[in-house]
């Protein structure tokens, strides 16, 4: 009977870890549905000191100040206190309790860390709701965060303001330990209020805090993956794959250097595929990165909020962008569950999802590119969508169409012969 617990803590814990398995790769094989990379990996120390300074130094994050320093909070303290979960998993699996308490005052240091960080994640959480739901900043409130984006950030809020309740609680209902007087700086201001219960009562509410406190983790682990905070995972790699070329440079198409190289004779025709496509209509035809930056999404908004054609009224908006490419990947990869393999469903990511007139409104200023956190493009699926409708589709702004004809006609962008070149001064 006494092997009971420990049976059932080791099945719930196998069959998480086995859940959150199955959905990475489901997460990878949707990411390498994605052409390949254009930009060779290369310069790794320059990746890895943006990955350190970027992803896990926040560096970005702190230039709104409130906000970075409040995620920063969280971020570490969830980080940290989770550390714990070694000795749950442990005490979990075999039957002890509190395995590292015997070292002493070190355990209590810990503990004690715990406990201050998890005060002040709790507050911190407590702003961010605060500013989701009262003030109701306009950045949150975009037509595309309406629904479930909104719901999901809300629900991530409360679980972190359970899961740290918990786990105040049940260091505060653990008899032993606040005997132990040793790491309880918070736990011992919330023990008072449980002195009338019974020692046998108190063990009922640290059990069973301590039960709802390690399945919560457990869930929050698997609800990652359908959730904006994939990006805790995510960030890494996309911060250290991220361009390090200059952000105003854009990519030569590969598919135009072949078709000019054959022109020039510097390549055989026989070299090129036949169904070789000019940009991206839909998302096989972006690359991994691309759809690595989608599901590493925030969602915070700060691309959209700092987009001047979004400033100005237009419909673009850089976060709408990367949230429908992951919806779209994730319509595709269900296909692909169903049926073993991607059946073609007549839907493409232009038009279904991404409008053109979003594409056109970008002005390729890079303010999103500059603005994201966690060094997200939206800039390059732009483009990548643009040149589809301009080389596949024919499709462009009347606009663009003229200034095109004139560099064609003229060798300029204006309606001005080459004979009458000073009239381009007037």
């Amino acid at each position: 009977m006494q092997l009971i617990p420990n049976i059932i803590f080791s099945t719930i814990l196998l069959i998480s870890i086995g859940f959150f398995v199955r959905n990475l790769k489901r997460l990878r094989r949707n990411i390498n549905l994605g052409r390949g990379q254009t930009e060779p990996i290369n310069n790794k120390p320059q990746r890895w000191r943006n990955m350190i300074r970027i992803a896990l130094g926040q560096s970005k994050m702190v230039r709104r100040p409130i906000a970075g320093v409040l995620h920063i909070v969280v971020y570490l303290g969830f980080i940290i206190i989770n550390i714990e979960l070694i000795e749950i998993i442990i005490d979990g699996v075999f039957g002890t309790h509190r395995i590292f308490s015997s070292m002493g005052v070190f355990y209590g240091f810990l503990i004690g860390s715990f406990e201050i960080f998890a005060v002040l994640v709790l507050i911190s959480v407590l702003i961010f709701w605060f500013r989701r739901n009262l003030i109701r900043l306009k950045r949150f409130y975009e037509l595309k965060m309406i629904g479930w984006p909104k719901l999901d950030a809300d629900l991530i809020l409360y679980f972190e303001i359970v899961l740290m309740s918990l786990f105040l609680l049940m260091n505060a209902t653990d008899v032993g330990f606040q005997n132990m007087n040793n790491g309880n700086v918070i736990s011992g201001m919330i023990y008072p209020y449980f002195t009338e219960f019974s020692i046998e009562s108190l063990h009922v509410f640290e059990r069973t805090f301590w039960w709802l406190h390690i399945i919560g983790i457990l869930i929050f682990l698997n609800y990652l993956y359908y959730s904006k905070h994939l990006h805790i995972i995510l960030a890494f790699p996309n911060t250290f794959y991220g361009s390090i070329e200059n952000k105003g440079k854009l990519n030569n198409m590969n598919s135009v250097t072949n078709e000019v190289n054959i022109m020039l004779g510097k390549s055989n025709e026989s070299e090129i595929s036949e169904d070789v496509n000019f940009g991206a209509s839909d998302v096989k035809d972006l690359s991994w990165l691309q759809l690595l930056n989608a599901y590493s999404c925030t969602e915070c908004g700060r691309c959209t909020n700092s987009c001047p054609a979004n400033i100005t009224g237009k419909k673009l908006s850089p976060r709408k962008i990367m949230m429908d490419i992951r919806d779209r990947i994730e319509e595709v990869g269900k296909i692909i569950d169903l049926n073993g393999s991607f059946v073609d469903d007549n839907k493409k990511l232009i038009g279904d999802y991404i409008s053109e007139e979003e594409l056109w409104a970008c002005t390729s200023c890079n303010a999103c590119v500059e603005e994201c956190p966690i060094s997200i493009n939206p800039l390059s699926v732009i483009m990548d969508m643009r040149r589809y409708l301009i080389m596949e589709n024919s499709s462009a702004p009347g606009e663009l169409n003229n200034m095109m004809s004139n560099i064609e006609n003229n060798g300029a962008p204006w309606p001005y012969n080459q004979q009458d070149r000073l009239n381009w001064n007037e």
